[in-house]
């Protein structure tokens, strides 16, 4: 019995160990290692050691022996994403903007339930949205903004509620705006900016009360503003140049003075000269280029 005993004890330090060394679940260590040989790891900025342990590994968070956040920002990364991705179930946030990342965003990525911000901004990543993005339903931050992805803008984007930054600006994304936008009701940045949107940017955008900038200019947008645009209070920044609108009568009813940007093709909107936001043209979206680094 003792015997039995003491071989039981040493079987369970021997798995505490191993796994106290491999830091992370297999999965996770091998998407780990997948990223860096799809990637080209070798010639990042700062590669990693992979005889070191993962705890040394630039610009991953653990958290209860799980992956939390993968922050590679402006590191050289050059190829595309790997399917494994899928599988840092714990991910909560990701950030590998700025790099030189090509292909389609692999289809398991909206397996990454715990994510709540993604950012590939900057990058060479081509294909459509995936249709199941509704299933990020923590995400509050996704910024796609200049890449090259196409296709119509999903309806189950409207299903992430806990959106407060939505930047697809600078793609090729066609079709219309779905309604179910207007779900976002905790949205506070929306930039459609340079695209290939058309048809009316849907009513139910009204809803969207806590929007405070809203960038649409340089699409094939037409018909009018919606008359909604009025419930819009906390809206500083409006871009809506470079489109086909029919009218901009739904502008008359929102207070010149709420906004600090204010950029239209309608030349009578002049009462909003006053506050001397006109002088400067042709604005892009909020992209800020600097490493935030994610408050992790």
């Amino acid at each position: 019995m003792r015997l039995i005993y003491t071989s039981l004890c040493l079987a369970i330090l021997t798995v505490s160990t191993s796994f106290a060394n491999n830091t992370v679940t297999k999965a996770e260590k091998e998407a780990l290692l997948d990223l860096y040989a799809a990637t080209k790891g070798e010639s990042w900025k700062i590669s990693w050691d992979l005889q070191q342990p993962i705890t040394s590994w630039k610009g991953v968070t653990l958290r209860n022996n799980h992956v939390v956040g993968l922050h590679l920002f402006n590191n050289n990364l050059n190829g595309a994403l790997p399917e494994s991705l899928g599988n840092l179930r714990f991910l909560e946030r990701l950030n590998l903007a700025f790099n030189s990342i090509t292909g389609v965003l692999p289809k398991d990525i909206v397996k990454l339930e715990n994510l709540k911000v993604l950012k590939l901004e900057m990058n060479r990543i081509k294909g459509a949205l995936p249709d199941g993005i509704g299933q990020l339903e923590k995400l509050e931050e996704l910024s796609l903004f200049n890449n090259f992805l196409s296709g119509p803008i999903p309806e189950s984007m409207g299903e992430i509620t806990s959106l407060k930054v939505l930047n697809l600006s600078s793609n090729n994304l066609r079709v219309i705006i779905p309604q179910s936008i207007g779900n976002l009701t905790r949205l506070e940045k929306l930039g459609l900016f340079e695209n290939s949107l058309e048809g009316a940017i849907p009513g139910e955008f009204g809803n969207l009360t806590q929007l405070k900038e809203l960038v649409l200019a340089n699409n094939d947008l037409g018909g009018e503003i919606p008359t909604e645009f009025s419930q819009l209070a906390s809206l500083k920044i409006l871009q809506i140049q470079n489109n086909r609108f029919d009218s901009f009568t739904g502008l008359k009813n929102m207070d010149a003075k709420q906004f600090l940007v204010f950029d239209t093709d309608d030349a009578t909107l002049n009462p909003y000269n006053e506050i001397d936001i006109l002088k400067i043209r042709t604005r892009m979206a909020d992209t800020k280029f600097e490493d935030d680094n994610d408050n992790e």
